[in-house]
């Protein structure tokens, strides 16, 4: 047999026997039928060291590489990803297909396939009450066609990132359904659920000559809101009715599930705070790594043909223990936001609602401290949440750290440069969040889901309001004959402690308290806007 090499990066080794795991998962052998089931990877592949140590060096100095660049310094070995592809075709894989930048091939065959050509055995593992078919153990390639590949992605599809938001418990009752709880006025002034207009004038975002014209929001999620939703949030929020500024992707091709609310939150605030930008919506179709990572590269393919896409809101995420052992997955992603960052993309992820101690599904715990991913990536914005509480003339009354405000150590990334000196504690790891904004679902957000007014909540609130500020800065830069934001936290953390961000200093979720300069429930602070916009321009 030809020598191999192996990827334990790309599974969580899972026991030999059947049955309930520590991590809660049952396993059982699986039958002949699960091997005919068809599963797509995704061949991860390295740049060259020297090329990756620059390019995370650029980024860090806030430089914005230009995309041919990208593809040619920047690109995996080009006779790596042509032997890759030849051998997969070789051994019966079907749709093999380079993505545009070269940094990763994905392919498609069935389970019992995959077992001979990776040489992984196959079993059925239950977890949330749903079965999927999943490798037991690392696989491999054969050495000289493994030789430029870093990790499989897509083995284990029970992998996968939670949404983050939570909707509002009012007095007295229980959470808010479809069919449960009364729904929330937003005819009260300065009072929850909060409008778009509220909150622009809380981080004095009101009154600017901008809109977000000309610039382009994309949203990573795995499906699409409703039409009539977004029609019905943007009238009882005074913003013309205009459906072609929501242009919809469906990376996949594939149905899409229903909406449950993620996809209409994001979509909602980010097309309200900027009102002129085009919400351009990356569906999924699930929240498994290969999906997530199929729709990361089609924005950077359509970057070319998209000039104004110079943000994009996430609020998805997992406790990074939960992430274990297999490293390639972050890698994996890690490297996109890299590009992303490096091509002048500001990607902002919701830091998580559940305190310093998230769980594996993303609610508090008494497990151990920690960050959760992506927005523990260096190349991404985490954005954690506040609690507002607004006057009744609509200035801010008090605004401190939200209980559910995700933050803390990463246990995968090392302090980037940018992260350091005055007013932040020193330490080797990189700290989430960067910033906050409104978060608090009891003070939380007017939201429209299958026609229904909803008050929620949650740091998917924050993350499209963040992309959104982005927008308004981004216009105001073209305005001023300057080119768009390089990777943002370059920018705004030198601004810590000006009158650019409004310091929280009360308010802890759980492990961490808020307090003078840097935090790890606020980061460094929420922001003023005008003020922003002036000092970027």
């Amino acid at each position: 047999m030809d020598e191999r090499k192996t990827f334990p990066d790309s599974v969580t080794p899972l026991p030999d026997e059947e049955g309930l795991t520590k991590q809660g998962l049952m396993i059982r052998a699986a039958e002949p039928k699960h091997r005919d089931e068809v599963m797509t990877l995704l061949f991860s592949l390295s740049i060259p060291d020297t090329a990756q140590v620059e390019l995370e060096q650029r980024v860090a100095k806030g430089e914005v590489v230009p995309l041919s660049e990208l593809a040619g310094k920047y690109a995996a070995n080009a006779d790596d990803v042509k032997n890759l592809v030849s051998w997969l075709q070789k051994e019966g894989f079907q749709h093999v297909m380079p993505s545009a930048d070269g940094t990763g091939v994905y392919a498609s065959a069935k389970a019992g396939q995959l077992e001979k050509s990776l040489a992984v055995t196959m079993v059925r593992v239950t977890k949330d009450g749903i079965t999927y078919t999943a490798a037991k153990n690392a696989p491999s390639l054969p050495v000289n066609v493994g030789k430029g590949v870093h990790a499989i992605i897509g083995l284990q599809p029970f992998r996968k990132l939670h949404k983050h938001n939570r909707t509002c418990v009012p007095k007295g009752g229980n959470r808010m359904s479809a069919v449960t709880g009364a729904a929330p006025s937003p005819n009260i002034q300065n009072a929850p659920p909060y409008l778009i207009s509220e909150i622009l004038k809380a981080y004095s975002a009101d009154g600017l000559a901008v809109t977000g014209k000309g610039q382009t929001i994309a949203i990573l999620i795995d499906t699409f809101p409703l039409d009539s939703d977004l029609a019905t949030f943007w009238r009882n929020n005074g913003i013309a009715v205009n459906p072609t500024r929501i242009e919809k992707i469906n990376v996949k091709g594939g149905p899409l599930p229903v909406p449950e609310g993620e996809e209409s939150l994001d979509a909602e605030w980010a097309s309200g705070i900027a009102p002129d930008a085009v919400i351009r919506i990356y569906a999924t179709g699930s929240l498994q790594f290969v999906d997530l990572d199929r729709a990361l590269d089609r924005i950077i393919a359509d970057l070319s043909s998209q000039p104004g896409l110079k943000q994009l809101s996430v609020s998805l995420g997992l406790g990074e223990t939960y992430l274990g052992g297999p490293r390639g997955e972050v890698a994996t992603e890690h490297n996109k936001f890299l590009r992303l960052a490096a091509a002048g993309v500001n990607v902002f992820v919701s830091s998580g609602d559940a305190g310093s101690n998230p769980d594996a599904t993303g609610h508090s715990s008494t497990g151990p401290t920690q960050a959760e991913y992506a927005s523990s990536d260096p190349c991404v914005i985490g954005v954690g949440g506040t609690s507002l509480s607004l006057a009744a003339n609509g200035t801010v009354a008090s605004e401190t750290g939200w209980t559910g405000s995700g933050g803390g150590e990463s246990r995968f990334f090392r302090r980037p440069p940018w992260q350091k000196g005055p007013g932040i504690a020193p330490g080797a790891q990189r700290l989430v969040p960067d910033v906050s904004v409104t978060a608090d679902p009891n003070e939380g957000a007017f939201f429209v889901l299958n026609g229904q007014v909803r008050q929620i909540g949650g740091t998917s609130w924050s993350a499209p309001i963040w992309a959104g500020f982005c927008a308004l800065i981004n216009e105001a830069r073209l305005k001023a004959r300057k080119p768009a934001l390089p990777f943002l936290n370059t920018l705004l953390y030198p601004l810590m402690g000006t009158a650019c961000f409004r310091d929280i200093q009360k308010g802890t979720n759980g492990a961490y308290k808020a307090g003078r300069g840097y935090d790890m429930v606020t980061g460094i602070g929420v922001p003023n806007v005008k003020e922003l916009i002036r000092t970027l321009t």
